[in-house]
């Protein structure tokens, strides 16, 4: 499927890329706003996609990434979870050591 391969290459394109219900300013569910606020505490810069917005990735994402729910938190490709565990990585120190590996110097 041709939506498969362009959320592939999302991920693949965004070392840090949310999929979220609105955005990091105007998020439209508490949990969209929990992993935005914990992402932005951690001070760098991450991409995001409004799932609302875009019907089609919303529908066929959790085939791509075998997670059923959103928000939906990749690094360096790989998922790493929704907002309990985002939040949860955030609190214990594990999440910002993540995030600025693979976020560029130059990108901040």
């Amino acid at each position: 499927m041709e939506i498969h391969e362009t959320i592939r290459e999302q991920i693949a394109a965004n070392p840090v890329l949310l999929y979220m219900k609105g955005s990091p300013d105007q998020p439209q569910c508490g949990f969209s706003a929990q992993v935005s606020q914990v992402l932005m505490a951690c001070g760098e810069r991450f991409a995001y996609i409004d799932i609302l917005a875009n019907p089609e990735i919303r529908s066929h994402l959790p085939e791509v990434s075998e997670w059923p729910t959103f928000p939906q938190l990749f690094i360096a490709g790989e998922l790493v979870g929704g907002c309990d565990i985002i939040v949860e990585m955030h609190e214990s120190g594990e999440l910002q050591p993540m995030i600025k590996e693979v976020v560029p110097a130059d990108a901040g």
